[in-house]
This record gives C-alpha cells, structure tokens and sequence, in this order.
C-alpha cells in the first residue's frame, strides 16, 4: 500500500490490542521513515480524537514499537519525529485512564527511561507530566471528599501530612534505584569481559580505548548509585525523625495514661469511702458536697439585694 494520509489513518483506526496488530503497523510506518514527521502528527491527531482509553494505550504502544525499533536499528527519523510530541500524547493517555491502565504506561515510560529512547529532558519532561496528573488526581480527591474542607480529616485513600514528605522520598529513591540499575549492569558487564583472561588482548592503542570507555561506564555507574544512596540517606533519615518524634509522643501519653489512671483509683476509693458511710448511717463530710447532717436547710431563705423601693410613708 502506497502511503498517504488516509492509508496511516486506516492503519491506526484498525489497530488491534495485540502484539502482532502493532509490530505489523509499526513496520508498516517504519518502511515509509522518509514521512516520520508526518506519520507523527496524524499519530497524534488520532490520539487526541478517540475518547478511548483503550485505544489511547494501543497507539502508545505503537510509538513505543516504533521508536524502539528506530533506536535499535540506529534510525533517527522516527525519534526525532515523535519527541517534540510524545509528553503530550502521554500526558493525553495517562489523563483520565484506570489506575491499571495507568500503570501500564508508567511501565512504558520506565521502559524508556531504562533503555535511553529519548533525550534526558524530554524523558524528564515526560516523567513530570504524569507525576503532576497524579498530583492534581490526589488533590481534587482530597478537595472532593472533604478531607480538608470541612470533612472528616482522618477519610480514607489519603496520605497523612506527616508521611507526606517520606512518600516522596520513597518515589525519588525508587526513580534512583530504578535509573542506576542499567547503568550499574552495562558497567559490570564491560568489567567481566575486560578482565575475562579469556579475551584476546587487542593491541596497546585499542585497549587503552576501550580501557578508557571502561572508566567511563564505570562513573556513569557511580554516579547513578552516588544518587541512589543519597536519595535512600535522605528517606532514612526522615524516617529516623518520624520515629523519633512518635517515640517522644508515646513517652508524653504514657505519662498522661498513668496520671489518669492514678485520678481514676483515687476517684474509685472515694466513692467506696462514701458507698460505706451511707451503709453505716454515718453523715457525708461537709466539706466534701456543701451539706450539712446529709441535707440542706430548704427552709432557710437566701439573703437578696432588694430591687424594690421602699413604701411611701418612710421617705423624707
């Protein structure tokens, strides 16, 4: 089939959710790079049309098959094509999406992430678009179930305040752990096969070379574990004040809990002392209830300022 706008919108509306439905079409595409650019903004026309979540996640997955196909063959139309789009077309998908379906593109994302498809910043970029979604999901679910407006605070599916700054240095610690695994194994990889003493050694100028390109992946690898361990230091170390501060909680309502419990005992022996008096006929102490012999004198009138005048006859 020839290409033309039609035969790349026929392409994408009859896309199917499987895996030889995309690696078909995107081999389809891939034959046609010289229209890279355009095949992307009819891709992205097609994305913002369909009200499918479903069928938003299928021409995810097409991109993703297509531009890793480009990485791994070393063709740069199709990157190029769809980077200046492809934050925005996953920011379109991931809106609105089930939380599984969710998932599954944050899966693609760390896939790219992992394996470098697109340039630093525009996987920064793509990263912070779904992290501000889901910011703004969590905010308007607070804001909508009243957690803090007016409504229970103690509702469910929130995050306390205090844990709020431990949960995002668990995210920052994952995304790190997460980031310096490929580079840790590439490193790793490259050591065992230049210290393998079954390698042949190549000549002096070219193993300095790859001895060379050896530190290098060996820095790199540092570097991301450096990050990963001083993103991990910092969630201990919040950690370490949240215990801290609950211990130093738990030492003031102990101390609460027994002070009651002694005001409790107290209380409970002065009513047996009162209970036995009244079993014996005795009078309850005055001073202990206001009373005298056991009752009040009702008979007794109370002393009053007088409000009214006095009669007539006795003015002067």
């Amino acid at each position: 089939m020839s290409y033309s706008d039609d035969a790349v919108r026929g392409k994408l509306d009859y896309l199917e959710p499987t895996q030889d439905s995309i690696v078909t079409v995107a081999q389809w595409i891939m034959f046609h790079r010289r229209h890279a650019d355009r095949t992307a903004a009819l891709w992205l026309a097609r994305l913002q049309d369909t009200p499918s979540s479903s069928k938003r996640l299928n021409l995810i997955y097409l991109a993703n098959e297509v531009v890793q196909q480009s990485r791994a063959r070393s063709k740069q139309d199709f990157l190029l094509a769809f980077e200046p789009l492809i934050a925005d077309a996953t920011a379109l998908a991931y809106k609105g999406a089930s939380q599984d379906m969710q998932g599954k593109l944050r899966r693609v994302v760390e896939v790219w992430r992992q394996r470098s498809i697109f340039d630093p910043r525009i996987q920064e970029q793509l990263e912070k678009r779904c992290d501000e979604l889901d910011k703004s999901k969590s905010s308007g679910k607070t804001l909508g179930g009243g957690a803090r407006l007016g409504g229970s605070l103690f509702g469910g599916g929130g995050i306390a305040p205090e844990l709020e700054a431990i949960n995002k240095s668990q995210v920052a610690t994952s995304k790190a752990e997460s980031s310096a695994q490929t580079p840790v194994a590439n490193a790793n990889n490259e050591y065992a096969k230049m210290t393998d003493p079954a390698t042949p050694v190549p000549s002096a100028p070219v193993r300095a070379a790859k001895l060379r390109g050896l530190v290098k992946e060996l820095m790199a690898a540092q570097g991301a574990v450096q990050a990963s361990l001083q993103a991990r230091r910092e969630l201990v170390s919040g950690l370490e004040r949240l215990l801290e501060s609950n211990r130093a909680k738990v030492s003031e309502e102990e101390a609460s809990a027994a002070d009651l419990t002694n005001r409790i005992e107290t209380m409970e022996g002065t009513i047996r002392d009162v209970e036995d008096s009244i079993m014996r006929g005795q009078d309850v102490p005055s001073h202990d209830h206001g009373m005298t012999n056991g009752e009040e004198d009702w008979n007794q009138r109370p002393d009053m300022e007088e409000f009214t005048p006095p009669p007539p006859d006795t003015e002067t």
